[in-house]
């Protein structure tokens, strides 16, 4: 007995039977039975998922006998059985990839010219109709407009943009839509109950995701997964097969990161590049895991999670041992991972240093150290406090907090919170440590340096009035190189308006030259003490004019000013030109 593949064997009969395209075939079926069948369909969507199915379906009761109370085919009139044995004269399938020109549209066209031989309708199944030439379109519009009363047109295609709006207008539209892979486990398990096969449920839902939205693609990996693993399928004979990185990876590897386990974290991604998976799947799966890990953070959010039964009670499990601002800060290195990985030279490394980050995300800069104060005991220690960050064992236990009473709390009292430390404040100073060989659990030292020099800052006064801004800007044109930038600054008037200092220059390109000096305004508010200076460079118009006069002044004179001039002191002059018919040369 020769082997059909399941989707051929389970290819559905009935509307009832197509899978995840319920508002389709309600739809047709109401069609059916209030008897307003349109002459064109156009079926629409992805591949694999059910387009041409509905639409034999649907060709196969518009001749049906003896329909059923639920309008589907009885599949025991003449008809039926000659469309179940492939040999019905009144359903013309057409393959337009392949019959694409004006010569097969021609044919086309002649044949519906010809009445059934029996039935009630001659139907025509055109499938990938966008593949049809430009001319084979304009060929079809006639017959397609204007059909005779027998001839229904069921036109099927992937690519919904390449059809001519002319033929989309002529037709009955209807999407399609990607088979959800819920829709596609339960389809699997009716075909494993009738094929007496068992099968895990996370391994029938990662075919599910395999497939992408495509039933028919879903039935081919399952043959294939049912031709390695034979009648027993587990979840480790679809990860085989389908090169997936099994899930336990990433909870093993969570469980190592929550722990700051560098050594077990490098080696559980070790363990991954040995088994042949490549870095970007492993890059992808990780960002996988920790967004179904923040989906499990609100019950709200449970049904966002495409997985089967057995994986979503772990992620809910380690959801409660994980904080959420670890899963976001995960969330962000992982992107950036992924993002700059093709350009990296070294990838393996550049995934390690990923991995490093993701371990000691404990020991990041943490808000909570921004608004707290050491306590003199701190200060003199020189190893600094751990951060307050729940460790979490690999076993997964449940974590608890414990929360003294006020009683308990004279040996180990938090620091008093004092004012917020900017961010820009606290740059500085950790790209500083960092710089000098600093190393991440130093980070409590450098909030304390930071936090005195920033009240030390606070406490003192600004130092903002004319003669120090005086001072501070010609001690600043000292420093310069430029003479024409010295000239500039030389020559601008300023002016003091609260925390805001006016620059009042003569030129446009005195303007331009001090607002390009980006150090001026650093300069002047680490001199003056204020960090809240400003500058605001304008033009001074009427200094403008009185230089503009000035050039007109001084301005060399041309022939004719200067013959001009000579003639008002000496009109002789011009007697002379005039005898000897003299003409004055161009300027």
């Amino acid at each position: 007995m020769s082997f059909v593949v399941s989707a051929r064997k389970y290819r559905p009969n009935r509307f009832e039977d197509v899978v995840g395209q319920e508002h389709i075939s309600q739809t047709l079926k109401n069609a059916l039975r209030s008897e307003q069948v349109a002459h064109a369909f156009l079926f629409c969507g992805p591949r694999g998922v059910g387009k041409t199915t509905c639409a034999r379906i649907l060709a196969k009761i518009l001749n049906c006998e003896n329909r059923t109370p639920e309008n589907e085919a009885c599949n025991k009139c003449s008809s039926c059985v000659a469309f179940n044995e492939n040999a019905s004269f009144n359903i013309i399938e057409l393959d337009a990839a392949s019959n694409n020109s004006v010569d097969h549209i021609r044919a086309l066209s002649e044949q519906v010219r010809f009445p059934p031989q029996k039935g009630r309708y001659k139907v025509f199944i055109i499938d990938e109709v966008h593949m049809l030439s430009a001319q084979a379109f304009n060929a079809f519009l006639k017959t397609l407009e204007e059909p005779p009363p027998y001839a229904i047109f069921i036109l099927a295609t992937t690519e919904k943009h390449k059809i001519i709006p002319t033929i989309l207008s002529r037709c009955q539209i209807y999407d399609f839509k990607r088979i959800q892979s819920a829709d596609a486990v339960a389809y699997l398990r009716q075909i494993c109950d009738k094929e007496g096969i068992s099968a895990e449920e996370d391994a029938l839902h990662s075919i599910g995701v395999k497939a992408d939205g495509a039933m028919r693609d879903a039935l081919s990996i399952f043959d294939r997964i049912v031709s390695a693993a034979g009648k027993n399928i587990t979840y480790k004979h679809v990860a085989e097969n389908l090169n997936i990185l099994d899930y336990e990876y990433y909870f093993r590897l969570v469980d190592a990161l929550l722990t700051e386990d560098m050594s077990s974290v490098l080696l559980i991604y070790d363990e991954i590049v040995r088994k042949g998976f490549d870095n970007e799947l492993f890059i992808s799966g990780m960002g996988e895991h920790l967004r179904n890990l923040l989906v499990c953070k609100d019950e709200k959010m449970i049904a966002l999670l495409d997985t089967g039964e057995q994986q979503r009670a772990l992620y809910r499990k380690q959801a409660q041992l994980t904080p959420t601002g670890f899963i976001l800060t995960a969330l962000g290195i992982c992107n950036d991972c992924d993002v700059h990985y093709r350009s990296a030279q070294n990838k393996r490394l550049h995934v390690e240093m990923a991995l490093i980050k993701l371990t000691y995300i404990h020991r990041a800069i943490h808000t909570d150290h921004f608004s707290t104060a050491d306590t003199p005991d701190e200060k003199k220690n020189n190893n600094p406090q751990p951060l307050n960050i729940p460790v979490i064992s690999s076993e997964r236990p449940v974590s608890t907090t414990t929360v003294s009473s006020p009683a308990t709390q004279t040996q180990s009292t938090a620091p008093a919170p004092t004012e917020a430390i900017p961010v820009a404040a606290i740059k500085p100073a950790l790209k500083a440590s960092i710089v000098n060989g600093g190393m991440l659990k130093d980070l409590n030292k450098v909030y304390s340096e930071v936090r005195e020099e920033y009240a030390i800052e606070q406490q003192s006064e600004s130092k903002l009035n004319a003669e120090n801004l005086n001072a501070a800007w010609q001690q600043f044109m000292q420093t310069l190189d430029s003479p024409s930038l010295k000239a500039s600054l030389d020559k601008a008037e300023l002016t003091i308006e609260n925390k805001k200092i006016i620059v009042m220059v003569g030129s446009k390109l005195a303007q331009d030259n001090i607002r390009q000096t980006l150090e001026l305004t650093d300069y002047l508010r680490k001199e003056l003490n204020d960090k809240e200076i400003m500058l605001d460079i304008q033009l001074d118009q009427e200094k403008i004019a009185e230089l503009a006069a000035e050039a007109q002044q001084n301005r060399p004179l041309t022939v004719k000013e200067k013959y001009e001039k000579m003639v008002e002191e000496n009109p002789l002059v011009d007697v002379l030109r005039q005898t000897f018919d003299l003409k004055l040369t161009n300027d």
